[in-house]
């Protein structure tokens, strides 16, 4: 606790006077740009790994980056989806897993939480058509691997519920909605974005649209795919393919 006070010191002394007109703005309302739904894994934070200024991200984080279908639930998620995109008129959304994710180890051994962790175990039955997914056609993998496919394939299945929204179909429908796919890897801070052309996940584009949105036609060296020492290129490659395309 005595860090965060000392940080919170820090932050009045330092941050905020030196930010008086951004501060200012922000006091007379938000205007994010993106929707980030992330992990609420201590290691991932959104605003450093994207280095994104107070006010730039608006943020879902939840165990395993998971978004229930459309009135599966009436929980925070739908709600804030909902104001997102309505009321601060959202155009980009961001769903992003990362590698070691508790919550997919969870989902690997669904059967052993139900009588530890009721909760938990029920939060990842939204995520139970990722378990069968990667269950049925990843089963030559180790278990490292079947959590790496796990991790990519959820991200894919959350950007399914998601679409499920009525806010999301339709301004998705209009063409003033998009959609991004990214996997963050904690033992590099590497970022890969789901690339619809390859049907995988790649390094995004050195080169930027003038909109900010990330390409992804660059495919990285076979380093980027794990077990790519080892498996062969098209084995390396499921792992970071998804189920459906984007």
């Amino acid at each position: 606790m005595q860090k965060l006070i000392e940080g919170i010191r820090q932050f009045q002394s330092s941050y905020v006077p030196s930010h008086k007109a951004l501060i200012e703005e922000l006091s007379k309302g938000q205007h994010p740009r993106v929707l980030f739904i992330g992990c609420s894994d201590s290691r991932v934070s959104p605003e450093i790994i994207t280095q994104s200024e107070i006010g730039d991200l608006f943020i879902i984080r939840n165990a395993g980056n998971i978004i229930p279908p459309f009135e599966a639930t009436n929980g925070g998620e739908g709600a804030t989806i909902e104001y997102a995109i309505e009321a601060l008129g959202i155009k980009q959304v961001i769903v992003c897993g990362h590698s070691q994710c508790g919550a997919m180890k969870g989902l690997l051994q669904i059967g052993e939480l139900e009588d530890k962790m009721p909760l938990v175990y029920e939060w990842l039955r939204y995520a139970d058509a990722t378990r069968k997914l990667v269950a049925d056609n990843y089963g030559h993998l180790d278990k490292k691997e079947r959590l790496d496919a796990l991790v990519a394939e959820n991200v894919l299945t959350q950007i399914d519920n998601l679409r499920t929204y009525p806010a999301i179909r339709s301004k998705m429908y209009q063409g003033n909605l998009s959609i991004h796919g990214w996997i963050y890897k904690i033992e590099t801070g590497e970022v890969l974005t789901y690339d619809a052309d390859t049907h995988a996940f790649t390094p995004p584009h050195s080169k930027l649209p003038q909109d900010g949105v990330y390409g992804a036609a660059y495919v990285g060296p076979p380093t980027h795919l794990p077990g790519a020492q080892r498996l062969s290129r098209e084995q390396a490659e499921r792992i970071y393919r998804g189920s459906a395309r984007v």
